[in-house]
């Protein structure tokens, strides 16, 4: 069931944490909102689970308006499921009763899923791995297992829309990706509409469908992953997806010419902010290093990072003292203090 969000505002006393918000949303979509801490991305998924009324705008689910600036269907009038950063489980119930709960108490649940209840939480806590564990209390299980039990249980009633707020951000890195990988599978094999938010560009690269990058409480661009990372529609998005540096210099048709620098870099695809802003968008992966005195970006070396498989350099432009990233791979030892040139 689609999900489609009208030009919403919400306010709070006079602050505006959400200004002119519209998003389609198809049945089957894996949908990441990503931003910063106080972007709006939490408002928003708050408003379509149903705990806030919009200033302005509506939300509706499939044909439906669940929400305007008179009236907010209550979540639990909803066919919705939410995760929470805190798992949110009945600490009293065991793995088992907290999958079923949903299933025996939701109006909304198929009479195939209610008559055929222990089949789909066996079969649900199959999926999420936890098999054995039925009757253990979430005291007895480690943080991943929390957030295991939680997914399953979003997921028993087959809810229109699935919402999931920074569900993984309680735990640790490795436990993180592998957590990652899970819910992709859950997703594949269920089809569920989801709604995820992070402040995490890894876990919104490697889940989303489609990304909403926000700022200030408005989109700034909504896009697959390679083309949010590749090819950013503003400053905001290419600094804060994949840490672009913003090299100044002017443009001529599709021609770059950085600041001081006879160089010419040709990018068709280029967004035409970027052009009016005099900038050139370039991920430290992507810059290149050469010795002094080659056509480009002269600056100077005066932070390195060791980091395993590569080394992660942070230079000061000779032009125009910008500050520059890179990530170096090569073979050349360099040292702070070098002078260097930077191309693409």
């Amino acid at each position: 069931m689609s999900t489609e969000i009208r030009n919403i505002i919400m306010e709070f006393n006079g602050f505006r944490a959400l200004n002119d918000i519209s998003l389609n949303i198809d049945t089957g979509e894996f949908i990441a909102i990503l931003g910063p801490s106080g972007c709006g991305k939490t408002t928003l998924l708050r408003l379509l689970a149903g705990f806030n009324r919009p200033t302005s705008g509506e939300i509706r689910i499939g044909e439906k308006v669940v929400a305007d600036k008179d009236y907010v269907l209550p979540p639990n009038e909803r066919f919705i499921s939410m995760v929470f950063q805190s798992y949110a489980l009945w600490p009293h119930m065991s793995v088992k009763k907290n999958v079923e709960f949903p299933i025996k108490n939701s109006k909304f649940v198929s009479p195939q899923i209610r008559e055929n209840c222990d089949s789909r939480v066996r079969e649900l806590i199959e999926m999420v791995g936890l098999t054995g564990m039925e009757r253990r209390l979430p005291s007895q299980l480690s943080g991943g297992q929390r957030q295991r039990v939680a997914l399953a249980r979003a997921l028993s009633v087959d809810p229109d829309l699935l919402l999931m707020d920074e569900p993984l951000s309680n735990l640790d890195t490795e436990l993180r990706v592998e957590m990652r990988r899970e819910i992709k599978e859950l997703h594949q094999k269920t089809g569920v509409t989801v709604v995820y938010v992070t402040h995490d560009q890894s876990e919104a690269l490697a889940l989303a469908d489609r990304i909403v990058v926000m700022n200030h409480g408005q989109i700034e661009q909504v896009g697959t992953p390679r083309e949010i990372y590749n090819r950013p529609a503003t400053p905001f998005v290419a600094k804060f997806v994949g840490r672009s540096n913003l090299i100044p210099g002017a443009w001529e048709g599709d021609a770059f010419r950085p600041a001081g620098s006879q160089a010419q870099w040709h990018n068709p695809q280029i967004a035409e902010v970027f052009r009016q802003e005099g900038q050139y968008p370039v991920k430290p992966e992507h810059l290149l290093i050469a010795p002094k005195g080659a056509e480009g970006v002269r600056a100077v070396i005066y932070e390195i990072e060791y980091q395993g498989t590569e080394m992660r350099m942070m230079l000061r432009s000779q032009a125009g003292g910008d500050i520059l990233e890179i990530r170096y791979r090569g073979d050349g030892e360099y040292q702070i203090g070098d002078e260097v040139t930077l191309t693409v």
